[in-house]
């Protein structure tokens, strides 16, 4: 049978990029993924991916395996900075079985899982990826759409239906389209995140952990079985990458419960990170698209950037399968570009402005009695219907865009 469009091609190959790609070539369209990079990135990032995520990486065949590889975490609490006291939290086991779907989060570190997404999509799907190819510009008409990428080789122009910016904050696709148009704003706060085995559980400590306080904040946030924990934690503004990593001994000493030395703990890697709350003006000119971090980015407290990424791609894989399979036409796009940036605007920026607004507040002392989610937890920690009521409203940043595909 004819078909509307032959390829599709994806800049980037981080998570984003990769879940699209295995998505589309599943479904049997065609892909090529462009990657500016030697390699996969190996920098500590995201790690756990919010339930709203879950149903994606399960129609992509992974959420197993990615369960079997890393684990599934479900405590999460918030605790005072000078006793590391708890205040409250809940418990997403209760979204183990939901109508037969486990709907728990899932944590594999990031380059881990993007290990995986290329594996699957290289091994079962006869994947396409051309490494050392930096995208520089785009270009569009009627009939197609190409990238503008330099290589070893030299410039090259690469010929697609339709080219999907998957290629992070600093995205090409995006300046393409908005130059250096990316509204919104980006913190003062500088963050350090670090990968580290520490005896975290001789402290109570549970899968996530926010410590709130307005100078020494942070999250630790168990990895592995093994005892690999995220702590994320805050800077000064105006330090340099060197300042940070020479304080990094004195900040764990500060923070960490049990006040620890060098030595007594195993630092794996750190990598320095801005933060900012941005959301692009389209997410479709045309042929060309954006999803994840080259469309919108949000502060990381609470996951909900990589999550929302992840959701993204669902739902541009919804629309672009749906023009394959001829059940909508290109409209749907605009579609995906207008509900996504809505879905950024009313879900995802709130709520992770509050979560980073939450864990740095100036009084924390206070802030149970101030705050109406941790008041909703507390009330919550002991009723798990309640519990499940507030985990599954995450779910908002979702949308199904199937509903505007053409009946029979």
């Amino acid at each position: 049978m004819s078909r509307p469009f032959d390829k599709v091609i994806i800049a980037g190959a981080g998570p984003s990029g990769l879940l699209l790609a295995l998505l589309l070539s599943k479904h049997g369209i065609s892909v090529e993924i462009l990657e500016a990079s030697h390699e996969l990135d190996k920098q500590p990032r995201a790690a756990i991916y919010g339930s709203p995520a879950i149903p994606d990486l399960r129609r992509a065949g992974v959420i197993d395996e990615i369960r079997r590889r890393g684990m599934s975490p479900t405590s999460m609490c918030w605790r005072r900075f000078k006793d590391h006291g708890w205040i409250t939290g809940m418990d997403a086991e209760v979204l183990k079985d939901l109508n037969g779907e486990d709907l728990r989060m899932a944590c594999l570190a990031l380059d881990e899982l993007d290990r995986l997404l290329l594996e699957e999509f290289l091994t079962k799907y006869n994947g396409q990826i051309r490494w050392n190819h930096k995208v520089v510009g785009t270009g569009q008409d009627e009939k197609q759409a190409w990238v503008d990428v330099e290589t070893p080789e030299g410039k090259k122009k690469i010929y697609g239906d339709y080219v999907v910016g998957c290629d992070g904050a600093g995205s090409a696709v995006r300046k393409s389209l908005f130059g250096d148009e990316f509204p919104g704003f980006t913190w003062d706060r500088q963050i350090v995140a670090t990968n580290v085995y520490y005896e975290f559980d001789k402290y109570g400590f549970k899968d996530s952990n926010f410590i709130l306080d307005p100078d020494h904040f942070f999250m630790a946030a168990r990895l592995t079985a093994d005892g690999l924990y995220r702590v994320t934690y805050g800077e000064a503004p105006g330090l340099t990458w060197d300042q940070m990593q020479a304080r990094q001994p004195l900040k764990y000493e500060l923070m960490l419960p049990g006040h620890p030395r060098p030595g007594q703990y195993k630092l794996v890697n750190m990598s320095p990170y801005k933060m900012h709350q941005r959301c692009a003006p389209k997410f479709r000119v045309g042929r060309i698209l954006l999803a994840a971090d080259a469309a919108h980015l949000c502060n990381p407290w609470g996951g909900m950037g990589i999550t929302g990424g992840f959701v993204d791609v669902g739902g541009l894989y919804d629309c672009l399968a749906g023009i394959w399979d001829g059940k909508a036409d290109e409209s749907i796009l605009d579609l995906y570009s207008e509900k996504r940036i809505e879905k950024w605007k009313t879900v995802i920026d709130p709520i992770s402005q509050s979560n980073f607004r939450r864990v740095s507040d100036s009084d924390p002392e206070t802030l149970l009695e101030r705050d109406p989610v941790m008041q909703a937890c507390k009330d919550a920690e002991n009723d798990l219907e309640k519990q499940k009521e507030m985990y599954l409203s995450f779910f908002a940043m979702r949308y199904d865009f199937t509903q505007h595909y053409k009946t029979a």
